[in-house]
């Protein structure tokens, strides 16, 4: 099949290359002409492992095709996905100036009958509106063009997307047209050889879906975190208490991991969204409000903790920070704990080593710049320690899971670290370390 995708961002990318990887020809379309430069020459705007190899090998064969001229792409192909951007507005709700701008560029280019995809998170009710914006330009340009509008969200993690995306547990597909469905399982027919693992449903259905998954997650998340925090003041272990639970069928070891909070792209904005969403239409979503409350205060447990141990005047004290990502397996450092953290230190005096093995770049990108001169971030864990008052442990990335704790000993000024993530045994408090961990 000939495909577009527009919008060369996580979504974007990932869906392009791995539907270029089953032999399809996909032309990847964007604005931003320095990124498509840069995708051209091997250059990714993201890291994500395995990504790199893919889109160097689609364009080797032709098959994967990066361009800013949306008419070349649309010429060629009769299925068009939008993967652009919806970020969360000051509100709450979903921005979705990306989306109708790239719905204004199809329907001023398009010279053929389309299908057209939505893969990007939409409130429910967009792709309507979507298809309404485009019929209605049509109209305008007096052409006779027919175009059909689906929803098939994606459910790729961060880290792990190249095989989510080759390796679906489900592909949820909404539209109204049996042969809509039919024209989207044949793409897909490739990535679910050994399962029929399609869900099939109506649009609103569809965009409804992946905002309840996130959001299913989230709370997940947070309400382990509570847990958690309950666990601390009852003497309770956390870890202990997720084994037994987790053993459950009906609930399982996934998203049941108590730490310092959620981050990235995701949960956070799609959260506010349903919420939104909830509101806009005259219901309050008492869960989904306190899912988002108990996040934010997670955020803040490690400073606590840090403020417990050495006071709420830290000037003169330096931290090491190991992990800035908001997960192991991504640089992406949106909504990341390490921001909350770390400037909240800061403002109490103290001065920060900071270490990450792919985020640097992005964090330096993202904080504020006012916090920049207190901060000395450095090439490797190690360095990240040396004569600091304390280390802490934010992303659980595996280079942190064995560390020389020897060398932590000969680096470290006191010997107390707070581990975000649980990753470390109580054991070590045997070789003289404080640690501080989260409901355990």
């Amino acid at each position: 099949m000939k495909i577009t995708v527009i919008g060369t961002g996580y979504v974007g990318l990932v869906t392009g290359a791995c539907f270029s990887k089953m032999g399809n020809k996909v032309y990847c379309v964007d604005i931003d002409s320095s990124k498509i430069n840069g995708l051209k020459n091997g250059i990714l705007p993201i890291f994500e492992p395995h990504l790199g190899t893919m889109v160097r090998n689609g364009q080797e064969k032709g098959d994967l095709v990066f361009t800013t001229n949306i008419q070349e792409a649309l010429d060629d192909s009769n299925i068009i996905f939008i993967a652009v951007g919806t970020p969360m507005a000051e509100d709450g709700s979903a921005n979705l100036d990306y989306i109708f701008s790239a719905a204004t560029d199809i329907a001023e280019n398009i010279s053929q009958d389309s299908l057209i995809v939505v893969k990007s998170t939409v409130p429910i009710g967009t792709c309507f509106k979507v298809k309404e914006h485009i019929d209605n330009i049509l109209t305008e340009r007096n052409i006779n063009i027919h175009i059909d509008i689906a929803s098939n969200p994606e459910f790729l993690k961060e880290g792990r997307a190249i095989e989510d995306c080759m390796h679906p547990d489900r592909v949820v597909i909404g539209a109204e047209k049996e042969e809509v469905f039919e024209t989207l399982k044949d793409l897909y027919s490739s990535f679910v050889l050994n399962h029929d693992r399609f869900v099939l449903m109506d649009i609103k259905s569809s965009e409804m879906t992946k905002y309840v998954a996130n959001a299913m997650l989230a709370t997940k998340i947070s309400f382990m975190n509570e847990i958690a925090n309950i666990c601390e003041v009852t003497g309770a272990n956390v870890q202990q208490v997720r084994l037994g639970i987790g053993s459950d069928k009906r609930i399982g070891y996934d998203f049941i991991y108590a730490g310092c909070g959620y981050g990235g792209s995701c949960f956070p904005k799609d959260v506010q969204a349903l919420i939104h969403t909830a509101q806009v239409n005259g219901y309050e979503p008492m869960i989904l409000s306190n899912v988002e409350k108990v996040n934010l205060n997670q955020k803040k447990v490690l400073v606590n903790k840090v403020v417990d141990r050495f006071g709420s005047d830290l000037n003169g004290q330096t931290f090491g920070i190991w992990g800035l990502s908001f997960k192991p397996g991504t640089d992406d450092v949106r909504e990341a704990t390490s921001l909350v953290v770390i400037t909240s230190l800061i403002d109490k005096g103290a001065k920060i080593k900071a270490y990450d093995p792919e985020a640097i770049d992005e964090f330096k990108r993202t904080i504020d710049e006012k916090y920049l001169d207190s901060i000395e971030f450095t090439k490797d864990r190690y360095s990240a320690t040396e004569n600091c008052d304390g280390l802490i442990l934010i992303t659980e990335w595996k280079e942190f899971r064995n560390p020389d704790f020897e060398l932590l000993k000969e680096n470290l000024n006191e010997y107390v670290i707070f581990d975000g993530r649980n990753i470390y045994d109580k054991k070590i408090t045997q070789r003289g370390f404080e640690l501080f961990q989260i409901g355990c």
